[in-house]
């Protein structure tokens, strides 16, 4: 059968041997659809190039479907709160369409805060959720509950190895660090390499950067097989003993001059490397946070590498619009987003 705009409910449900009234139910989302019978439609739907008037349907909906934006609270100046900008962007393009955006926050450094959190989401009955996820165990059983529920999900800054999410919108993580790696040692004879990282959870469940630091590692084992890799700990909501760590660390290792930061968080250590102004260390982190940038711009951090964070939002909650209201599916489930590099020569234009 030729395509046509022409197409009604009637001819697609001769087609598929249904009702007009299994048909109308698909194309207006509601229940009491088989799951054969909704695939049956769909599959004519798509032969026959029907395309009905959604927002019509929209309006003649009782109900507003929300999705949720699960991720740690938005502190000033501190890395999530990049996302805002895409969150309201994604929310006004939803709203659009009859569909509302939420946030649900936690503590990203208390385990039970992201429990509690998952259980307030599931008890909204989301249609969908965006999600960067936190600590991989408790996502997993989260996202296993959505699939339950037959509720998509997407993931943003990071993501986990499974095949049940609609999509992926972020850097390539490994990638990131394998780049970090190059900007780090370029021109430089890399013997002796610190990290800096963050003390998260007790449990061990919250590590965001492994596969950044993956890739990291990767690198110098490639390029510099004798380097010494050395990880440093610090903890930012104890601000107090940073400077503290890193002089007992450096002065026990006078040796090592190139600093790595796989976070949003490398102007917590900007304190201690403006007392050391001498030592020329050599200093590439992450995100375009303000303080980072001033880090950046004043000499004491090399390089930066951005990822656009309120455009990851932004598609993200884009992906999933599309797919509860047209059914489209995102043409690739890994958007691998740009990796920006910032110097203080071009970070003015940012």
């Amino acid at each position: 059968m030729e395509k046509t705009s022409k197409i009604t409910i009637k001819d697609i449900a001769l087609q598929t041997g249904l009702s007009c009234g299994t048909v109308d139910r698909v194309l207006h989302n509601r229940p009491g659809v088989s799951k054969k019978s909704y695939a049956k439609v769909m599959k004519v739907i798509k032969a026959l190039g029907y395309e009905p008037n959604i927002y019509a349907s929209l309006l003649a909906q009782r109900t507003v479907r929300v999705i949720v934006i699960l991720l740690p609270a938005l502190k000033k100046g501190e890395f999530w709160e990049l996302a805002e900008s895409g969150i309201n962007r994604g929310r006004e393009f939803a709203l659009k369409l009859g569909i509302d955006v939420q946030k649900v926050v936690y503590d990203e450094y208390d385990i039970a805060s992201f429990r509690e959190a998952c259980e307030k989401v599931l008890a909204m009955k989301p249609a969908g959720v965006v999600l960067p996820p936190m600590f991989k165990n408790e996502t997993l059983l989260f996202v296993d509950k959505l699939r339950q529920n037959n509720i998509p999900h997407v993931y943003v800054d990071t993501k986990l190895e499974s095949n049940d999410y609609l999509a992926y919108y972020g850097m390539p993580i490994y990638q990131s660090g394998y780049l970090c790696a190059s900007i780090l040692t370029d021109n430089k004879p890399a013997k002796e390499v610190a990290i800096v990282r963050i003390q998260r959870d007790k449990h061990g469940q919250s590590d965001p950067t492994m596969n950044r630091r993956e890739g990291f590692i990767d690198y110098i084992s490639e390029h510099f097989p004798e380097c010494r890799i050395h990880n440093v700990f610090i903890n930012p909501t104890q601000p107090e003993n940073i400077d503290n760590i890193l002089e007992e660390f450096f002065s026990a290792n006078p040796q090592v001059d190139l600093i790595a930061m796989f976070n949003s968080r490398i102007h917590l250590v900007a304190s201690f490397l403006e007392k050391h102004r001498d030592r020329n260390y050599h200093v590439v982190g992450f995100d375009n946070l303000d303080a980072n940038k001033a880090a950046l711009r004043s000499g004491l951090v090399s390089a930066l590498i951005a990822q656009r964070t309120g455009d990851q939002f932004y598609s993200a909650i884009s992906a999933i619009t599309d797919f509860l209201i047209f059914g489209r599916t995102p043409a690739n489930r890994d958007n691998f987003m740009p990796m920006d590099i910032l110097t203080r020569f071009n970070v003015e234009y940012y």
